[in-house]
C-alpha cells in the first residue's frame, strides 16, 4: 500500500507503540487510586500534560485530555457558549471548518444562539479586518481553524487572536490537522481554547486534548466524575495519553527533518499532478500545510478515480474523512468558489512518515493514467 492519507489518521509510530504497551499490560492502575498502581498512572498522564502544554506553550494545568479533536471542538464551542450564555449568544466562524465545529455550531443554532460566518477568500483564509468589523458586545466566541484539513490553508492565527484579544473575546481553533507541522504558542497567538488530536500526529486513535486557558472555564460535557479537575469525568485513557505524549515527543525530536522531507515530497508530487491538463490547486501555493496537496481535475469523479487508485493500492482521498461517502460536492471547496461540477474531481494527497519518491513518482504514474482514462470515458 502506498499511503497519502495523512490528514485522515497517520500509522502508529513504533516508539509509540513501545511507550504503550506497558499501561496496556502491567502498569494497568487507575490513576485516581492511591495505591502503587494507580500513582504510577497517575505520573504517566501528568508527565504527558507536561509535554502537551510544553509543546503549545500552555501550563500543565491548562490541558484537559478527551477522547479526540471532535469532542475537544465540541467542548470548546458547547461547554464555552453555555458557561457564557449569561454575556451573549453570538459567536463567530468559518463556512470551511472541520464539521466538528460546524455542527456544534448549528447545534448551538438550534437552541437559540445566532451564528455569524466569516468570510474567506479564493485560497479559504480569514481576513482579520473581517472578524473586527463583525464582533459585537455580546460575542462569546471566536473560532477559525488553522489549517483547513481539505485544502491545507494556514490561517493567520496571530492577527486573528489579536483582535479578539483586543475586544475580549474568547479565541479557540482547532489544530488538529496543524500540531504536526506548525509550531504552535497559545500565548503569542492570545488563544484561549485549542484543540488537538493523538492520531494525526503518529499516535494512538481515540485520544486527545483540549487547552483551556487559566480563567476560561467552559460547562462539561461529561460529568460524573472529578476527573480532570472536574472539566472531564471518566476513568483516563492511560496508555492512550501515553501514547498522545509519546507522539508528541518523537514530533519534538524530529521537526524540522520531518517537515522539509515532507514539504520536498509534497512539492514533487504537486509538479507532477498540475502537468496534468485541466488540474487546478486548492489553497495556496505556499502558507499551506508542509504535507498537504487538494487539487481538482476537469471532467471527471474523483470517486471513480478514487476506486482506480485503491485498485492499484494507493490510498488517498477526495477531502475530509469525516465527509466520506457523501455525494455532495465539499463545503470547503464551494465556501472557496469552486463550482460543483469541478469539485466532483477534488483528490486529497497527504504525505507523511514512511512515504518515498519511489513511491510518489508511482502514485503520479497511476493518478495521470487514471484522469486521462476516466476523461476517455466521460461523455463529451
Amino acid at each position: 500500500m502506498i499511503y497519502l492519507d495523512h490528514a485522515a489518521t497517520t500509522p502508529l509510530a513504533p516508539e509509540v507503540l513501545e511507550a504503550m504497551l506497558p499501561y496496556l499490560r502491567d502498569d494497568y492502575g487507575n490513576p485516581s487510586s492511591m495505591y502503587h498502581l494507580g500513582r504510577l498512572a497517575r505520573k504517566a498522564v501528568e508527565d504527558a500534560r507536561e509535554r502537551v502544554a510544553a509543546w503549545i506553550g500552555a501550563r500543565p494545568g491548562e490541558i484537559v485530555f478527551t477522547s479526540g479533536g471532535t469532542e475537544s471542538d465540541n467542548y470548546a464551542l458547547l461547554g464555552g457558549a453555555q458557561a457564557r450564555r449569561e454575556r451573549g449568544r453570538h459567536l463567530l466562524t468559518t463556512p470551511t471548518e472541520h464539521h466538528a465545529v460546524l455542527h456544534a455550531a448549528e447545534r448551538l443554532a438550534r437552541e437559540g444562539y445566532e451564528v455569524g460566518w466569516l468570510p474567506v477568500d479564493a485560497e479559504g483564509r480569514v481576513d482579520p479586518a473581517a472578524v473586527a468589523e463583525r464582533l459585537r458586545p455580546d460575542t462569546i466566541l471566536v473560532s477559525v481553524l488553522a489549517a483547513n484539513n481539505e485544502i491545507g490553508t494556514l490561517q493567520p492565527l496571530a492577527a486573528l487572536g489579536a483582535v479578539c484579544a483586543e475586544h475580549g473575546v474568547p479565541f479557540h481553533t482547532d489544530a488538529v490537522q496543524a500540531l504536526a507541522f506548525e509550531r504552535l504558542d497559545v500565548r503569542a497567538q492570545h488563544l484561549a481554547l485549542l484543540a488537538g488530536s493523538a492520531h494525526k500526529l503518529n499516535g494512538p486513535k481515540g485520544v486527545g486534548f483540549a487547552y483551556v486557558r487559566t480563567g476560561t472555564r467552559p460547562a462539561p460535557l461529561l460529568v460524573g466524575g472529578a476527573q480532570e479537575r472536574n472539566r472531564r469525568a471518566g476513568t483516563e485513557n492511560v496508555a492512550g495519553i501515553v501514547g498522545l505524549g509519546a507522539a508528541l515527543a518523537l514530533l519534538e525530536a524530529t521537526f524540522d527533518a520531518h517537515r522539509a522531507a515532507c514539504e520536498r515530497l509534497r512539492d514533487r508530487l504537486l509538479a507532477g499532478l498540475l502537468a496534468i491538463p485541466g488540474t487546478y490547486l486548492n489553497g495556496p501555493a505556499s502558507d499551506r500545510l508542509a504535507n498537504h496537496i487538494s487539487v481538482c481535475f476537469e471532467h471527471i469523479s474523483a470517486e471513480s478515480l478514487l476506486i482506480l487508485l485503491d485498485g492499484q493500492e494507493i490510498a488517498a482521498s477526495s477531502g475530509s474523512a469525516c465527509a466520506s461517502g457523501a455525494t455532495d460536492p465539499s463545503h470547503v471547496l464551494l465556501a472557496i468558489g469552486r463550482p460543483p461540477e469541478l469539485a466532483h474531481g477534488a483528490l486529497r494527497l497527504t504525505v507523511g512518515r514512511g512515504n518515498t519518491e519511489a513511491e510518489i513518482d508511482t502514485a503520479l504514474a497511476a493518478i495521470t493514467a487514471g484522469v486521462a482514462r476516466l476523461r476517455e470515458l466521460a461523455p463529451a
